[in-house]
């Protein structure tokens, strides 16, 4: 990339203040890029890894793109890691597969890469991923919404929020889980969008913000006027879905779920907006990943998976006031002491 491209790019981001380390790790820096510095998950995030960095004594820069999906932001971030020389990165991209190539760099470079939420595509061009089982998350909002339903389900109309057209691995999978969790085939686990099943309205993208959410649902209603299921990628789209189903006074039919479990989202759970969501851990993640890069700058050792999994789980939980028969819950009360943002 050009440096005028590359600098432009920086321009957009927002950057982290670098924190004053102990003489003993005075050479330890990491980066840390989110999609965004606005959604609460991300902010929650930058909040784990600053904390964890400056009781380590990290050097910790932060970078974040305009928009989610706004990839070329994040690659010049990649870029501009490698040449300050930083000891590691811990990235939630936008583009899982094209910015696979930066990533090489980078740890061609000698950095450790660790993915944060979102695994790439492939999952191995990272050396290690922090998330939340996100096929998981999509099943429990799925088979919670299944059994909530009752003998209705097999007659739903069902439309899904996603996050952007590129499909990072974060929305497929909790798309897939959804499907399965609900009981739908979900045909090539890779891609959205190829299901037969008849109860799918469609999909719409959001951008993972409450404006995407309305004009997704405006778009899914003008398809379908009885949907009746809406899945989302996130809190925000779910709150954006609301608001345009009550501007037509269909708030009332549709049973909304989602995934993030900040406080915001799980203040809806308890309103009744959402039904349910699945609680996911941002600071945790960021916080265990700021630790891995000190100890691979310290020992050369790299993380390791979660026993059985190709990840580490940070963890998920279904939170929601109306539990059913055979999936284990967490109420509101418990999911707002866990909550974020």
């Amino acid at each position: 990339m050009k440096k005028s491209v590359v600098s432009a790019a920086l321009a957009a981001l927002a950057i982290g203040v670098a924190f004053a380390a102990p003489a003993k790790a005075a050479d330890v820096s990491a980066c840390l890029i989110t999609k965004t510095d606005t959604n609460p998950f991300f902010v929650k995030m930058k909040e784990g890894a600053t904390a964890k960095a400056k009781e380590l004594g990290v050097t910790l820069k932060s970078y974040a793109g305009k928009i989610d999906g706004d990839s070329e932001s994040q690659v010049a971030a990649v870029e501009s890691c490698i040449a300050e020389g930083a000891k590691g990165i811990l990235i939630a991209a936008s583009d899982t597969k094209g910015i696979v190539p930066t990533i090489k760099k980078a740890r061609d470079a000698g950095l450790l890469v660790i993915a944060l939420d979102t695994p790439l595509d492939p999952a191995d061009a990272a050396d290690a991923t922090f998330a939340t089982d996100n096929l998981l998350a999509g099943k429990l909002i799925g088979e919670w919404a299944n059994k909530t339903l009752g003998e209705k389900a097999k007659d739903a109309k069902i439309g899904f929020l996603d996050l952007t057209p590129s499909q990072p691995t974060v929305d497929v999978l909790r798309d897939q889980g959804f499907m399965i969790g609900f009981g739908i085939d979900p045909k090539d686990p890779n891609k959205i969008g190829d299901e037969t099943d008849p109860r799918i309205v469609g999909h719409d993208v959001t951008n993972g913000n409450e404006e995407g959410g309305r004009k997704a649902m405006e778009n899914l209603l003008q398809k379908d006027s009885s949907i009746n299921v809406i899945h989302t990628i996130n809190e925000p789209a779910a709150i954006g879905a609301y608001q345009a189903l009550k501007a037509v006074g269909l708030e009332k039919q549709v049973l909304i779920v989602s995934v993030d479990g900040g406080c915001p989202g799980v203040k809806s759970v308890k309103d009744g907006v959402i039904g349910a969501t699945s609680q996911q851990y941002p600071l945790m993640m960021a916080a265990l990943g700021v630790e891995a890069i000190k100890k691979f700058a310290d020992t050369g050792e790299k993380p390791k998976p979660t026993a059985g999994k190709s990840f580490f789980d940070t963890g998920v939980s279904l939170v929601t006031d109306k539990p059913v028969t055979g999936l284990k819950s967490i109420d509101t009360k418990e999911g707002t002491a866990k909550c974020w943002g």
